[in-house]
C-alpha cells in the first residue's frame, strides 16, 4: 500500500532524494563489487503491470500476444546489460490489508461504471488516464514471465517485505517497484519503474539517505514515521488528534502544501525530538488511543525489520517472534505431504489459488470489466461458481456425514457489498465410482492416473462424457472448448451470434503474429463484446484452478490467454457475426484453407457441444444422454417421450428463455413437444465449427 503522500513528497519537495541513474553502469560497478554472480534486479511485479501493458487496446479483454512479446523485450533489455530479474507476486490478501482491498474494489466498481456508461456513449475506449488493466492480467503475467525462463515467485505474506528481504539477502543491485514502502526498508537501493527508459535503461533511484537528510532523521526512524502516517497496520482513523498536536508545534508549515504534506514534515519534526529507545515508543503508545492493541506500534515498527535486523524502539524478543516465521493455517488441510507440496508449487508459481484454499480456506478475485447493466450476463464469480464448488470438493476433505468445511469467497461482482465473505458449498462433481483422492490425483503415475486427472478436470466443468472427443483436439482448442461448452450451458443468453464470434477468434487467431493484431484497428467498441470478452478470461483462471486441483492433466501454459484470445479480433468478430456476415468474411476468406490440424472430426465434437447444449445440470445419471446424437430421428422421439414422462429434473434444465414455451407446448402432442425441445436445445449450436463446413447455418432460434 505505501505511505500515503510520501512519494509524491519525495518526487516534489525533496529533489535530492531522486537520482537519475544509468542501471547499465551501476550494474558494472555491482558486478565489480560482487564478481560471484551477475547483478540482480529484484522486481515488485504487481507494481508494474500497468507499466508493462504498454497496448493501446485495454478495454477489449486484452492483446495477451502484444503484451507477451512486450515482457519479453522487458527482459531483453536487461540481460543484454548483464543484468538478471527476479520477479515477485503478491500470493496473498492479508487480514491486516482486507479493509483497504475492499475498499479500492469499490471505488473500482463505479470506475468500471463509468467505463461502460462511456463505451455505451461514444463506442470507443475512454483514454489511457482512465485504463483498468485487463481482467487477470497479474495472474496471467506470472505464467507468461516463467514462459519466458524468468524466476518468479508468489510470495507467501506481504509481497514488499519479501521483495526487500530477497534484496538485502542476496547483496541485489536494487528493487524495481512503485511502492514507498521501498523508502522505509532498509535493504538495496529503489528504482522506479515509472521513470524507466527502456531503450536507455535510466530511470529514478530513491535515496533513503537524502530523504533522511531533508527531514532530520536517521534511517531507523523511518520504521516509526511510516507508522505514525498510518500504514497497514496502524489505522489514519487512530492518529488524527496526534497529527493536529504536530501540526500545531511544527516550524515547517507551509501554506502552499497540502494538510497531508505539513503533516508528514510536522510528524518528522516530532519524531526527530524523540530518543531511539523502547521507553519512547512505551510513552508514545500511551499518546495515542489505539484501541484494544496496545502493541500496534510495536507490530508496526517490526513489520519493516527484515531477518537479522533489529530496532532500538522494541525489544529483541518481540522483533524475532513478530514477522519473520509465517504462522500457516493448515485447519484445511490435515495432510503435511499435500500441504507441503501446494506450498512450494505456489511459491514457484506454479499452481493457482490453491495453497490460499489449503491453508486458510479462503480466496479472491478482484474487479472485471463487466457492465453491471447488462442484467442479461451473471457476473462472472456467479457463472463459474458451479465449477469451483466441483474444485474445493476435490481439494478439500469431508468430514463426518460428508459434510465439507465452507470456502471463504471474497469475489467481486455488482450487487455484492463485499461486507463479509460469502460462505460457498463444496458440491462433489458426477465421477461414476467417486472423486478421486488429492494424493491419487497429485501423486500417482500411469495411463489409469492420467485418464482419471482428465475426467475429474472435466468433471468440473460438466464435460466428463466428452473427453475422447476432448483429446483428439489440441490442448489449448479443447481447454477453449470446454470453457465454451460450460458458458454455453451457465449464461442462457448466448445466442449463434455470440457463439459464431468466440469460434471465428479461435480459428483466425492462430497463425497471426502480435505485429498483425496490434495493426488490426476498430471502428467502434461493442460493451457487450467487452462484457464477455472478460468473463472468458475468468474463465480461463478457473481453468488454471481446476488444472491445479487435478494434478495436471494440462500443461499451464496450454491454458493462456495469449493462444485463444484477443480482444481486438474478438470485438471484430463478434461485430461481424451480430451484422450477420458470412462464414467467408467471419473466417477472412480462408473457409476452404482453414488449418484442420485443431481438430481430428468435427462430427464427434459435435456430440460433445450438443449433449452439452442439452444438459445443464447433472442430478442424474447423465450417460444416456450422450448417445443424443448418435440416435436417428425415430429413436430421438422415442428417447425424448420416456425422458418427458420421467425426468423430474427437465423443468430445471430448460434455459430460462425456453422454459415459458416448454410449459406451454405440454398442452401439444408429445412429439410436437419434443420438437419444440430440439430447436431450444439444439438448433442453437454451430456444431461444424471444427470440420469441413466450418459453420452450420439455422434458422430454428425465433
Amino acid at each position: 500500500m505505501g505511505i500515503k503522500g510520501l512519494q509524491w513528497f519525495v518526487t516534489n519537495i525533496c529533489p535530492d532524494a531522486c537520482r537519475v541513474v544509468d542501471l547499465r553502469q551501476m550494474a558494472e560497478k555491482h558486478h565489480i563489487n560482487h564478481p560471484n554472480g551477475p547483478p540482480v534486479i529484484v522486481v515488485d511485479a504487481m507494481c508494474c503491470v500497468k507499466y508493462w501493458y504498454t497496448p493501446e487496446s485495454w478495454v477489449c479483454g486484452g492483446q495477451w500476444l502484444e503484451y507477451l512479446v512486450n515482457l519479453e523485450n522487458f527482459i531483453k533489455a536487461f540481460m543484454a546489460a548483464g543484468i538478471k530479474l527476479v520477479f515477485y507476486f503478491d500470493g496473498v490478501v492479508e487480514d491486516k490489508k482486507r479493509d483497504k482491498w475492499i475498499e479500492r474494489r469499490l471505488q473500482n466498481n463505479k470506475e468500471i461504471a463509468t467505463i461502460f456508461q462511456f463505451i455505451k456513449t461514444h463506442r470507443k475506449q475512454p483514454e489511457r488516464g482512465n485504463i483498468t488493466i485487463p481482467s487477470a492480467l497479474p495472474t496471467f503475467t506470472r505464467y507468461a514471465l516463467k514462459l519466458l525462463g524468468q524466476k518468479t515467485v508468489c510470495t507467501l505474506q506481504e509481497a514488499d517485505f519479501e521483495v526487500a528481504a530477497y534484496g538485502l539477502q542476496h547483496n541485489c543491485m536494487g528493487i524495481l517497484g512503485q511502492d514507498s514502502d521501498y523508502l522505509i526498508y532498509d535493504t538495496c537501493p529503489y528504482f522506479s519503474i515509472e521513470k524507466l527508459r527502456l531503450d536507455r535503461l535510466v530511470t529514478v533511484m530513491y535515496s533513503r539517505e537524502d530523504l533522511c537528510h531533508s527531514l532530520g532523521l536517521s534511517l531507523t526512524h523511518l520504521p516509526l514515521f511510516a507508522c505514525l502516517l498510518g500504514n497497514d497496520v496502524v489505522p489514519e482513523n487512530f492518529l488524527e488528534d496526534f497529527w493536529r498536536k504536530c501540526l500545531a508545534t511544527s516550524p515547517h508549515r507551509n501554506n502552499s502544501y497540502s494538510r497531508r504534506i505539513n503533516t508528514l514534515l510536522a510528524v518528522a519534526n516530532y519524531i526527530s525530538k524523540v530518543p531511539c529507545s523502547y521507553d519512547s515508543l512505551k510513552h508514545l503508545e500511551e499518546m495515542l488511543p489505539l484501541g484494544s492493541d496496545k502493541t500496534l506500534l510495536y507490530k508496526g515498527v517490526g513489520s519493516y525489520l527484515l531477518p537479522g535486523q533489529q530496532s532500538p524502539w522494541i525489544p529483541p524478543s518481540f522483533t524475532n517472534c513478530q514477522m519473520f516465521c509465517l504462522q500457516e493455517q493448515t485447519d484445511m488441510c490435515q495432510d503435511k505431504e499435500i500441504f507441503q507440496v501446494a506450498k512450494e508449487q505456489h511459491i514457484q508459481s506454479e499452481n493457482y489459488a490453491i495453497f490460499s484454499i489449503l491453508s486458510s480456506g479462503e480466496i479472491e478475485c478482484s474487479n472485471s470489466l463487466e457492465d453491471e447493466c447488462d442484467t442479461e450476463i451473471p457476473g462472472q464469480a456467479l457463472i463459474y461458481r458451479p465449477a469451483r464448488q466441483h474444485i474445493y470438493s476435490i481439494l478439500l476433505e469431508s468430514g463426518k456425514g460428508g459434510a465439507y468445511p465452507l470456502v471463504k469467497e471474497w469475489f467481486v461482482y455488482f450487487g455484492n457489498p463485499l461486507q463479509q465473505p460469502e460462505l460457498i458449498q463444496p458440491v462433489q462433481p458426477f465421477i461414476p465410482g467417486g472423486t478421486p483422492n488429492l494424493k491419487t490425483l497429485w501423486f500417482a503415475k500411469g495411463p489409469d492416473v492420467e485418464k482419471q486427472r482428465y475426467s475429474t478436470f472435466l468433471a468440473c466443468f460438466h464435460l466428463q462424457e466428452g473427453m475422447e472427443e476432448l483429446q483428439a483436439l489440441e490442448a489449448p482448442v479443447a481447454a477453449f472448448c470446454c470453457l465454451l461448452a460450460y458458458l454455453m450451458m451457465q449464461v442462457s443468453s448466448l445466442s449463434v451470434e455470440d457463439l459464431n464470434a468466440f469460434l471465428a477468434l479461435v480459428l483466425c487467431l492462430k497463425g497471426k503474429s502480435a505485429a498483425q493484431l496490434e495493426c488490426l484497428q476498430l471502428a467502434q467498441v461493442d460493451s457487450r463484446a467487452v462484457h464477455l470478452g472478460a468473463v472468458l478470461i475468468r474463465g480461463l483462471t478457473t481453468l488454471l484452478m481446476a488444472n491445479s486441483a487435478c494434478g495436471f492433466p494440462f500443461k499451464m501454459d496450454d491454458l493462456m490467454p495469449w493462444k485463444v484470445f484477443d480482444g481486438k479480433l474478438f470485438q471484430k468478430k463478434y461485430q461481424q457475426s451480430h451484422r450477420g456476415c458470412s462464414s467467408e468474411e467471419l473466417l477472412e476468406g480462408n473457409v476452404e484453407n482453414i488449418d484442420w490440424d485443431i481438430q481430428t472430426g468435427g462430427e464427434d465434437f459435435s456430440v460433445l457441444l450438443s449433449k452439452e447444449h442439452m444438459c445443464t445440470d447433472h442430478p442424474d445419471d447423465p450417460t444416456h444422454y450422450w448417445k443424443w446424437m448418435k440416435m436417428d430421428k425415430k429413436k430421438r422421439y422415442t428417447f425424448m417421450k420416456k425422458f418427458i414422462k420421467t425426468s423430474s429434473v427437465f423443468q430445471k434444465w430448460c434455459w430460462e428463455g425456453s422454459h415459458q414455451k416448454f410449459i406451454m407446448s405440454l398442452e401439444k402432442s408429445i412429439t410436437e413437444c419434443c420438437e419444440t425441445i430440439l430447436q431450444f436445445r439444439f438448433g442453437t449450436v454451430l456444431f461444424g465449427a471444427f470440420y469441413k463446413n466450418v459453420f452450420v447455418k439455422t434458422t430454428s432460434l425465433s
